[in-house]
């Protein structure tokens, strides 16, 4: 059995979902402006715009003069563009309503299990930490969808500034959980932000993976949760 002290979270997709695909919810807006577009040429667009910024402004263009709200309001824009919406007013209107929205439950749930194990690791006396490449919406987000209270600390990659899978968040997040690199694990979704990065810098670390997707290769079999309910079995057997 693993000797751990903290466990730390990635939250999109290990902890929260998306209640519909971005595309939806854009279509769902531009429809109360009374903007025609079709969800799939928005989550095209969204794929498109979201991955330009990403890679023009990392981070939510953290050190480079940008909020993350301006950062997300640029991106609402670029993607409502791309999809043919060209009036300023309406564009401006759509991407600060959506940027709100995206803070709260409403477009936000927590995965099937996700409170349960939560629940279980802090009865085991587990401290636990969130370790998320979000911007500051998310201490909002996890109350709203009632995972807050969890949680000892939250550490955002625009609070830490830096993101996954830099091994400075991951730096950060042990000593706000006053362990070692041995005494704790990470849980997330994704191989390279998650799994081996937690690896890089000594801790442990289970890769979520959901029947059907198929474990990386380099994973060993005792490390991939199919659910998060799997997670104390696994740290047992360790």
């Amino acid at each position: 059995m693993l000797r751990l002290r903290l466990l730390t979270w990635d939250v999109k997709d290990t902890l929260l979902r998306l209640r519909q695909p971005v595309g939806h919810s854009y279509a769902a807006e531009a429809r109360a402006h009374g903007v025609r577009v079709q969800p799939e040429a928005l989550s095209r667009s969204f794929r498109e715009a979201y991955g330009a910024q990403r890679r023009r402004f990392p981070n939510y263009g953290q050190g480079r003069g940008l909020s993350s709200r301006q950062w997300w309001v640029d991106v609402v824009k670029e993607t409502f563009r791309r999809s043919g919406v060209q009036d300023e007013s309406v564009l401006t209107a759509m991407a600060e309503r959506l940027y709100h929205d995206y803070c709260s439950a409403h477009n936000w749930e927590p995965l099937p299990g996700a409170s349960e194990t939560l629940s279980q690791c802090r009865r085991r006396g587990f401290r636990m930490g969130v370790v998320s490449n979000f911007d500051s919406r998310l201490e909002n987000i996890l109350c709203q969808c009632a995972l807050r209270h969890h949680f000892d600390f939250v550490l955002t990659s625009e609070a830490a500034g830096c993101d996954k899978p830099d091994p400075r968040i991951f730096e950060q997040a042990l000593r706000l959980g006053g362990v070692l690199p041995r005494q704790a694990a990470h849980v997330g979704d994704d191989y390279s932000r998650d799994y081996r990065a937690a690896r890089a810098v000594g801790m442990h670390s289970f890769l979520l993976r959901a029947a059907g997707q198929g474990a990386e290769p380099a994973v060993p079999p005792e490390h991939v949760l199919p659910t998060l309910s799997h997670l104390l079995a696994l740290i047992e057997k360790e």
